[in-house]
């Protein structure tokens, strides 16, 4: 199903593949869309994402993303993920300085040796496939970390 604003507003001339647009709905919040019908409240109330978190889940989406095929080579077609970002923006600076990454893999079963590919899998297919962060962290640090590797590794 192919999604296109409505007739209130002249589409922008450079509007394809991958645009996205915003409906203002009210007083600080916006309906985002995209143009295969997803909606997404964007503000700060009760059932609504704010962009400080939006940025942060498009960080960790890419991140995903981007290292799930390498990952599933060495944990599986099937395997469970998890990943977080934390990140409070500073006032003073009115941006967010850092946000910290997290990924929460099935690693019980593996030898520190494995976990250590597996982090560095992880990392490198970031690094080369994700356009977000690639993005972002030429002002923005962002830092990744995989939950459970630290005890893994010597």
């Amino acid at each position: 199903m192919t999604s296109v604003p409505d007739d209130r507003f002249e589409l922008p001339e450079n509007v394809g593949p991958g645009s996205v647009w915003a409906d203002r709905t009210g007083p600080r919040t916006l309906l985002g869309r995209n143009q295969r019908g997803v909606e997404i409240p964007i503000g700060h109330g009760e059932g609504e994402i704010n962009p400080g978190e939006l940025l942060k889940l498009a960080l960790i989406g890419c991140a995903g993303m981007s290292s799930d095929v390498n990952l599933a080579r060495r944990l599986g077609d099937e395997f469970p993920m998890r990943l977080w970002a934390h990140g409070t923006a500073d006032e003073g600076e009115n941006r967010y300085l850092t946000i910290a990454e997290e990924v929460q893999l099935p690693l019980e079963e593996l030898t520190a040796e494995e976990i250590a590919t597996v982090v560095k899998v992880f990392g490198r297919a970031v690094a080369a496939g994700c356009t977000v962060e690639r993005s972002v962290v030429p002002g923005l640090e962002v830092a990744h970390r995989v939950l459970g590797a630290e005890e893994g590794q010597a």
